[in-house]
């Protein structure tokens, strides 16, 4: 295992005063000396709890875990992150396996699957078929299983998370943070984890309904740029289905009863050619995204060669920024 010292372990918190005291303790008891709490303005004394058993505390600006995960980083010059709740439903003595896969280079973002080992009772049964319903839909969206995306037990370098744009403020920020890592090619491990009951004392902030349909909304949102054949196509097929079934209509109509119900037809027309206008938009976005990503590879291969062969270059993260930048359409102003 690496240095626990290069490790900050980032605890974002609300009105969590029953149990951020055990989870800073039992960091701190696997040597994780460097322990951020960042607050969203609890009232029950979360914020003085966290900083009596040896944390650094931070009241976030904003509302919303998104927005201080965001934030926190901020506050962190460690080069790896280990991000957990401050319910207590995740098991600090599980740090060690969460962090090994960025301590070997195997990954640069890791999650930690609670449903590898889930207490009884960790979880509704709501919440269960609401986090599968999640789950397959970004696989298939997205192109890659990471089996449990809303997982809060995350590690990753401080250096990978600065190839995410990231916006969402809410719990929606899981859900980006797994699509950015598949649209910028961050290497991602899934590691099993323990995922525990909250105690009975402690209150979920989480409203499944609400929450669910906000995730739901940001995976398919966030496939415009990085699956729009998907996004493009699922709307254009919609549209030209509508389309054929209206034209379908007329015509059984105008056959059977000569009725001609122009504007029917009208809107039938307009259906089927807005459809396959999306459908056609849809495969030339998914060509250029494709080109984007081929072309990214192979700037990062070529930085990764320059800075072996230059032993004077520290990194190459400038070049791999510069490559992500193109694949958003960023642009560096011109100097002067």
């Amino acid at each position: 295992m690496g240095d626990p010292d290069d490790v900050c372990v980032l605890v974002p918190t609300y009105e969590e005063a029953e149990t951020i005291g055990q989870v800073v303790d039992g960091f701190v008891a696997e040597g994780f000396e460097n322990v951020l709490v960042i607050d969203g303005g609890s009232t029950d004394g979360t914020r003085e709890i966290a900083s009596d058993h040896g944390a650094r505390v931070v009241v976030q600006s904003g509302s919303g875990k998104g927005q201080a995960v965001r934030e926190a980083m901020d506050y962190i010059d460690s080069p790896y992150v280990l991000m957990a709740d401050g319910d207590a439903t995740y098991r600090a003595d599980e740090a060690a396996q969460m962090l090994e896969p960025l301590f070997t280079g195997e990954a640069e973002h890791v999650i930690g699957n609670r449903f590898a080992n889930m207490k009884p009772g960790a979880m509704s049964r709501l919440n269960q078929i609401g986090n599968g319903i999640i789950n397959r839909a970004f696989s298939y969206i997205h192109g890659r299983d990471l089996r449990d995306i809303l997982s809060g037990y995350r590690a990753f370098t401080h250096q990978s998370f600065q190839r995410l744009s990231l916006t969402a403020d809410g719990f929606g920020i899981e859900t980006e943070m797994a699509v950015e890592c598949v649209k910028h090619n961050v290497r991602t491990s899934v590691v099993p984890i323990t995922y525990q009951p909250r105690p009975d004392e402690s209150q979920t902030n989480l409203r499944p309904f609400r929450d669910g349909g906000v995730i739901l909304l940001t995976l398919y949102q966030m496939a415009k740029t990085n699956n729009p054949l998907f996004y493009f196509g699922s709307v254009g097929t919609v549209s030209t289905i509508v389309g054929l079934v209206l034209a379908g209509y007329v015509a059984v109509e105008w056959i059977t009863r000569s009725i001609s119900h122009e504007v029917i037809a009208v809107v039938a027309g307009v259906a089927v050619l807005f459809g396959v206008q999306l459908l056609m938009f849809g495969v030339l976005s998914d060509l250029v995204v494709t080109l984007n990503r081929e072309q990214t590879h192979q700037m990062r291969e070529l930085a990764k060669e320059l800075d072996r062969d230059d032993p004077r270059a520290e990194t190459g993260e400038e070049t791999e920024q510069a490559a992500d930048a193109g694949t958003t359409g960023e642009q560096s102003p011109p100097d002067g």
